[in-house]
C-alpha cells in the first residue's frame, strides 16, 4: 500500500479488501504493518489500549482462540482520513468447540497510509442460538 491515505472510494475499498485478506489465514505481521506504531485501539468492550505491542497480543490471542476464522468486510464510507466498514465473521471457539458468529462496524482513522485509530463495535454469539441481547 502507498505511504498515503486512500483518496478515492476505490482506493479505500481496496484497502478494506487488503485488511480482510490478512485475517484469513491470520497474517499477524502483515496486519501489524498496516497500523502506526502509536496506534490507538478501542475494540469492543475492552479497555482502550495503544501501540503495536498491545495490538499484537490481541491478534495472537484471537488467532489462537478462533479456529477456521472466516471474515467478510464491506467498505461503507470514506470521509477525509476516515474509513468505515461493516464486517461479518464465523469461527469455531477452540476452548468450547462452539460455532460462533459475529458482525460489527469499524472506523479507521488513517495516517500516512496506516490505521492510527481503530474503533470496533460488534456483537458475537453462538451460531444458531437466540441473540445474546435477549431479543428475538
Amino acid at each position: 500500500m502507498p505511504d498515503r491515505n486512500p483518496f478515492t472510494v476505490e482506493e479505500a475499498r481496496t484497502f478494506v479488501a487488503r485488511v480482510e485478506s490478512l485475517f484469513m489465514p491470520w497474517n499477524i505481521e502483515g496486519l501489524l504493518a498496516g497500523f502506526t506504531d502509536d496506534c490507538i485501539v478501542r475494540f469492543g468492550d475492552m479497555p482502550e489500549f495503544r501501540g503495536k505491542a498491545a495490538l499484537e497480543k490481541l491478534f495472537r490471542s484471537r488467532s489462537e482462540r478462533q479456529k477456521d476464522y472466516r471474515l467478510r468486510k464491506q467498505f461503507r464510507a470514506l470521509m477525509g482520513d476516515t474509513i468505515a466498514n461493516y464486517w461479518e465473521g464465523e469461527w469455531e471457539d477452540r476452548l468450547s468447540g462452539a460455532k460462533m458468529a459475529g458482525r460489527g462496524v469499524e472506523i479507521w482513522v488513517m495516517r500516512d497510509g496506516k490505521i492510527a485509530v481503530w474503533e470496533a463495535a460488534f456483537n458475537t454469539n453462538q451460531a444458531g442460538k437466540p441473540s445474546a441481547m435477549g431479543l428475538s
